[in-house]
């Protein structure tokens, strides 16, 4: 596990699992902790949170990015056990998967706001859902990019995601394991469309456009249990990384990603 170390960490990271049955991520500078999405059941939150040392009643806010059931099953009871507040977008709000959230803020996509020592940058993302957004995270001179969900890198998304010191990025299926596999016509359709999720080669060409030289940490998310395979992930962002994997990590769904530090 990567220990917090005063002077040479700036923000740090974690997953609690991600994947299609749920989503999770932790962000830290040392003193704020938000949870960005919470896609598990209450118990199992509270368990995966005590991998990384935190209580549930240390977090000072949970982000919600958009209201589809593998990012938000664990959000109102998680908010109202321990009482924390929720930021999300309206549009969020209005699918009416939320209800009954003891403290609510409203996210305006584009326009930046802070919790305490971190400042948030909700984004615009191309996505199947109400009103959807990701997050790039600042604190301490440095940044964090959440990036998901999302059908396609948009000139808008690359945009607002360049210049990250890691990135949490979905890669979520292969085009060839999508094509044949179990899914019906119309799922495939929808998850492979410019509205539905990454396929590791648009992550790559993502990856690309942002530029890998200030990238301390990429850590790849939301791959599909039934799509891909984190060794095809692995075989396909490699050679951006001219070889050199160390810089690269895959996120699992029942395992936790402990901290990840950014210098």
């Amino acid at each position: 596990m990567a220990h917090w170390v005063e002077g040479k960490t700036r923000l740090r990271f974690g997953s609690l699992g991600s994947g299609s049955k749920g989503n999770a991520t932790l962000v830290s500078d040392g003193e704020t902790h938000v949870l960005v999405d919470c896609g598990f059941g209450l118990r199992q939150t509270e368990r995966r949170l005590a991998d990384f040392g935190l209580h549930p009643r240390q977090l000072d806010a949970l982000l919600v990015s958009h209201e589809h059931g593998d990012h938000i099953r664990g959000v109102g009871s998680l908010a109202r056990r321990y009482d924390l507040p929720v930021y999300l977008t309206p549009g969020t709000w209005r699918s009416g998967r939320l209800n009954d959230l003891p403290v609510r803020h409203w996210i305006t996509p584009q326009a930046r706001f802070a919790i305490k020592g971190l400042v948030i940058d909700p984004v615009t993302v191309p996505h199947d859902a109400r009103e959807p957004v990701q997050f790039r995270i600042h604190a301490r001179g440095r940044s964090l990019g959440v990036l998901t969900d999302l059908g396609y890198p948009s000139d808008h998304v690359v945009e607002a995601f360049a210049g990250c010191d890691a990135l949490v990025l979905e890669c979520n299926h292969d085009v060839r394991m999508l094509a044949e596999g179990p899914y019906p016509a119309r799922l495939k359709r929808r998850v492979g469309g410019n509205w539905g999720h990454l396929a590791n080669s648009q992550a790559g060409t993502l990856l690309r456009r942002l530029g890998l030289d200030g990238l301390q940490r990429i850590v790849c998310s939301h791959l599909s249990e039934h799509n891909n395979r984190p060794e095809l992930v692995v075989e396909t962002l490699t050679p951006l990384l001219d070889g050199d994997a160390s810089r690269l990590m895959v996120a699992a769904q029942d395992d936790s990603l402990a901290w990840q530090a950014i210098a």
